[in-house]
């Protein structure tokens, strides 16, 4: 008798260890032979009336410290509430190029009055 292994679809808030939370499609994805659980978290306009992006997100089953069923509806309200966000938007802004500096020829010695080349009265180079 053979089982077949049912596939898990369901719409659902997911609490991570470390007090995050996600709502989501949450399905299973294999990477690499190891078993994650991806949550595909809806674009949604937040409270502020600010649109946030749809991005997904793959954990562990070792992180997950609950997964709670829920509707479509319920799961979009809840994502808008937690205002949740793909990681590409906590990457550290670029910093500023640094100030030009007019470049200064070390060897340039226009500037002092002396000649390198030029023999002291004694006949030595220095």
């Amino acid at each position: 008798m053979s089982e077949t292994a049912e596939k898990f679809e369901q719409w659902c808030v997911v609490e991570i260890m470390g007090h995050k939370k996600f709502a989501g499609l949450v399905t299973e994805q294999s990477v690499g032979g190891a078993s994650f659980v991806r949550v595909d978290v809806p674009e949604v306009i937040d409270f502020d009336g600010k649109t946030l992006p749809a991005f997904s997100k793959l954990f562990g089953a070792a992180s997950i410290y609950c997964l709670s069923p829920c509707t479509e509806e319920t799961a979009r309200a809840f994502a808008a509430q937690i205002r949740s966000q793909s990681f590409s938007l906590y990457e550290a802004p670029r910093l500023p190029a640094p100030p030009q500096v007019p470049y200064e020829d070390p060897n340039d010695d226009e500037d002092d009055g002396e000649d390198l080349d030029d023999e002291d009265d004694d006949g030595g180079p220095w």
